[in-house]
């Protein structure tokens, strides 16, 4: 049974790549994207996901739009589990699925027009109609901030942030419920950014959007997200509410990641804490906690047993052999 608070659901999601190796290039390995994450996404929120590059945010999101196939699991998109789904069954569902590419540059076709790129998921989703569409796709881009004139243009002609703003009209144009932005902002200018996060936070209240918004800057998942996720190496670490999680984050990684955050105020001066060495390979994991390479807070059992996710009340879920659960420190 799933909740019905819940949009999408995902269960113990593992995307695992093949190393071929060897002249005759058997597999000799697998490279583990995500290996084991467990998350839910409510109707109507933002929630953000984070962590380090490689850490398997991106896999996340794209498998669980199955445009990458998934090694185990299941996702649950409105009580419907999709990895189930044949394709005839699942293309309906596509148009409730969308993605805000990250690059702005390289996921629009530089060869066609403003028009025909927000248009073309209206074409394949059987909106023959050519007046229907000009208008769908004119209401997409105002909705964005462009206007009639700019679907006669190639994406050449546009700024960064245009650009931007066509890749989520184009998302847009479908009415989807569901939108996966994969670091829709991270390659844009710091003066642009905030204008694209106000514009997605305004059109997630207008339209009632669920979101799952992929990102490593923290600062920018604090300003939009009602929700965080933070991952480590294929899984996740810790879940909380915005408010609580910054105000009291508990697993180290995560302390490490909001250390990192700048502070606005001269005067004001954060402690960092610096992670030693680099990331493990995801080829060859470390055994118990990925994070126990690097932790300071390290101790035995953390080489030894992968951590479950703990529930510290209010909703706040960490793993980490450190943290007690609710109940054990109420009585301790």
């Amino acid at each position: 049974m799933t909740n019905s608070e819940n949009l999408l659901e995902i269960r113990d999601l593992k995307v695992y790549f093949e190393v071929k190796g060897g002249i005759l290039k058997r597999t000799v390995g697998h490279v583990k994207a995500v290996d084991g994450v467990n998350l839910s996404i409510k109707r109507g929120e933002i929630l953000g996901l984070v962590g380090e590059s490689g850490c398997g945010k991106t896999t996340v999101g794209r498998a669980l739009l199955r445009l990458i196939p998934a090694t185990e699991g299941t996702v649950y998109f409105n009580n419907q589990n999709i990895f189930k789904l044949k394709p005839s069954e699942l293309k309906p569902l596509r148009s409730q699925m969308q993605l805000v590419f990250q690059d702005p540059y390289s996921s629009l076709d530089p060869r066609s027009r403003v028009g025909d790129i927000v248009g073309e998921g209206l074409r394949v989703h059987g909106v023959s109609n050519r007046g229907e569409r000009h208008q769908r796709v004119l209401e997409a881009l105002r909705m964005v901030g462009l206007q009639e004139h700019h679907m006669r243009r190639f994406p050449h002609e546009f700024s960064g942030g245009q650009r931007q703003r066509i890749g989520i009209a184009r998302a847009l144009v479908l009415n989807p419920s569901f939108i996966v932005c994969d670091e829709p902002v991270s390659a844009l200018d710091v003066s642009i950014q905030s204008q694209v996060l106000n514009l997605l936070k305004d059109l997630q209240q207008t339209l009632d959007l669920t979101l799952l918004f992929i990102a490593h800057d923290m600062s920018v998942v604090e300003h939009l997200c009602n929700r965080v996720a933070v991952m480590y190496l294929g899984k996740i670490v810790e879940v909380a509410d915005r408010e609580e999680l910054f105000r009291n984050p508990q697993h180290p990684y995560t302390q490490a990641l909001m250390s990192a955050i700048p502070i606005a105020d001269p005067k004001i001066k954060r402690q960092r804490i610096i992670l030693q060495g680099d990331p493990p390979s995801p080829l060859n994991p470390p055994p118990g906690c990925r994070f126990h390479t690097r932790c300071q807070e390290v101790i035995d059992i953390c080489s030894q047993v992968i951590p479950e996710q703990i529930d510290l009340g209010n909703q706040h879920f960490c793993a980490c052999h450190r943290r007690q659960p609710v109940q054990e420190a109420a009585t301790s």
